[in-house]
């Protein structure tokens, strides 16, 4: 299972981004996906799950500015993130994997992408 994730940049406060995650390869294991952030010198932190019901969990920090969605037909996981702020600088991972209930723990996914730079400036 490959991922490949795009759509980051620099952007300013309160703009929006739409990160893409295109999931290629034996997807058919896949069940879960996710999005983690690690900014520099900060471990690496969950941000967002949905899972192949549909069902999304997303962390604290993010909610209401940040939505997961997922194109079953595209193979494709989304993370839309608007009203950004500085503290979202970092760099954005999409994760995949078994189906999982400890969502939040990057070592329950077994696939990850390489990672898309997002810099917010005040």
């Amino acid at each position: 299972v490959q991922l490949q994730a795009s759509g980051g940049g620099l952007v300013q406060t309160g703009d929006s981004l739409r990160l893409s995650c295109v999931v290629s390869g034996r997807t058919s294991s896949v069940f879960q996906w996710a999005w983690f952030r690690q900014a520099p010198g900060k471990e690496r932190e969950f941000v967002a799950t949905i899972t192949w019901t549909g069902t999304t969990y997303s962390d604290d920090s993010v909610q209401g500015r940040f939505r997961i969605s997922r194109d079953k037909a595209e193979n494709t996981v989304y993370l839309q993130m608007d009203s950004l702020i500085p503290e979202d600088t970092a760099r954005y991972y999409c994760a995949a994997g078994g189906t999982t209930s400890a969502y939040a723990v990057d070592v329950e996914y077994a696939y990850w992408g390489q990672g898309t730079l997002v810099t917010v400036s005040s």
